[in-house]
């Protein structure tokens, strides 16, 4: 857990990036054991971390008051992405149910959608919710690819879209049309802008492999800006933004921080490849990681925009 981990550090690539991190900083491996673990969502109220070990078909918790990993939910319906709402509830996208739930605070789990027009979604991946209180999830196909993190099945959807939830309605619309695989996503700090990760790349060769940029309108609509970034290293997958706009994505070597501009400004290497990240901490300025098997973190001098 302490001291220096080989294969971790940060490289600056823009010195932009040197006000982001203490030199002293290191990575710390909080847990090891997952099998590919996702999903980290924060709980500030009880300093606690909620990630998922997707093929184990668990939800883990580390306690940040004690450094302890424990199981919080097993059976978890092979749970990927996590995030909280505004009003601190935990938002999960399942692969195994092909649905998005919310865990009320008493324990209950509501399920917010999981068929559009009478059709099962493919399996719900990564979630975000707006400060309106709309949840934006993507739902590409993976956990009915095969059974290793779901259950093999077939895509009643056509397609893999990403998708707007109105709890305050019931109602999920379909915000896309065009991705391969829309897998992370996460609004700019002023929610002007929807950053969308595709990992199409996995299954279609010269698929796309970047993080696109979409403007956001007052009703919920999209319109497309293009490719904010194309990944380097491996695929990116889940990433935060933090105050500043800069997004913190993962990769195949660790995660990458871009500048707002869309330049690869530093890295943060991991020996692990990197699924997702989450900010928490008191001042959101914790970097948490899930790499494939373990749980990592690292204090930076950036802050997250949002809790979750």
């Amino acid at each position: 857990m302490f001291g220096q981990i080989d294969g971790t550090g940060f490289e600056v690539l823009d010195p932009r990036f040197e006000s982001c991190f203490v030199g002293h900083a290191r990575v710390e491996r909080l847990w090891t054991g997952g099998r590919w673990l996702e999903g980290p969502a924060w709980f500030a109220a009880g300093r606690y971390l909620v990630f998922s070990d997707i093929p184990n078909n668990r939800m883990m918790r580390y306690d940040d008051t004690s450094g302890h990993t424990s199981v919080f939910r097993a059976p978890s319906n092979n749970s990927n992405g996590n995030t909280v709402d505004d009003q601190g509830r935990l938002i999960t996208c399942e692969h195994l149910t092909r649905r998005v739930t919310r865990t009320d605070f008493n324990g209950r789990i509501t399920v917010l959608a999981d068929r559009i027009a009478g059709k099962r979604l493919n399996s719900p991946n990564d979630v975000t919710v707006k400060s309106d209180g709309t949840i934006w999830f993507t739902d590409p196909s993976y956990g009915i690819l095969h059974d290793y993190e779901g259950d093999y099945g077939e895509a009643e959807m056509g397609g893999c879209h990403v998708y707007r939830h109105d709890p305050a309605t019931g109602s999920t619309d379909q915000v896309t049309s065009d991705f391969v695989k829309p897998n992370g996503l996460a609004f700019s700090p002023d929610e002007t802008l929807l950053y969308v990760a595709d990992t199409g790349a996995t299954h279609l060769p010269g698929g796309p492999r970047h993080i696109r940029k979409l403007a956001v309108s007052t009703d919920g609509r999209l319109s497309d800006l293009g490719v904010f970034a194309e990944c380097t290293s491996g695929l990116f997958d889940g990433f935060r933004v933090d105050r500043k706009g800069r997004i913190w994505t993962s990769a195949g070597d660790g995660v990458h921080a871009y500048d707002p501009d869309g330049t690869l400004i530093g890295k943060i290497h991991i020996p692990e490849s990197v699924s997702n990240v989450t900010f928490g901490g008191e001042k959101l300025n914790r970097l948490f990681i899930t790499a494939s098997t373990s749980l990592y973190a690292v204090y930076l001098t950036a802050n997250g925009s949002r809790l979750g």
